[in-house]
């Protein structure tokens, strides 16, 4: 009985911590979506920014790989995100000149700004839902 009730309060803990991911993905898009960003888009700006995607990737360009790591999508959602990104106007792709199968993601100007923009806007929802 008593693993049959661990059980349970760690599938209501998992439950929870998906519950509160969720409604705060749904708030950093309802914030970012008048900037014309959602929260997946922003993850991979702000990755870029930070530089976090790997020690050997330097701020502000990063391998696709390395993206995905970090922001928790499929490397074909990812491309597809990274896609709409640069046709924007906010990334630039090259093709990584030791390895011709990787690719480089970089911020463009535009990109940079609008990160810092809605840098705030992000942290203010993350702060609102994850602290209190």
């Amino acid at each position: 009985m008593a693993a049959n009730t661990a059980g349970a309060r760690l599938e209501e803990q998992w439950r929870g911590i998906l519950s509160v991911h969720a409604r705060t993905m749904c708030e950093i898009d309802r914030a970012l979506h008048p900037h014309g960003l959602g929260a997946s888009d922003f993850e991979v700006l702000d990755v870029l920014v930070s530089g976090t995607a790997a020690a050997k990737d330097s701020g502000e360009q990063c391998r696709v790989q390395n993206i995905a790591e970090q922001v928790h999508l499929s490397q074909s959602a990812l491309s597809r995100l990274i896609g709409r990104l640069e046709k924007e106007g906010l990334v630039e792709r090259t093709v990584c000149a030791e390895d011709r199968r990787g690719v480089w993601v970089s911020l463009t100007r535009k990109g940079r700004e609008l990160h810092s923009e809605v840098l705030p806007l992000q942290r203010d929802v993350l702060a609102r839902m994850l602290n209190g």
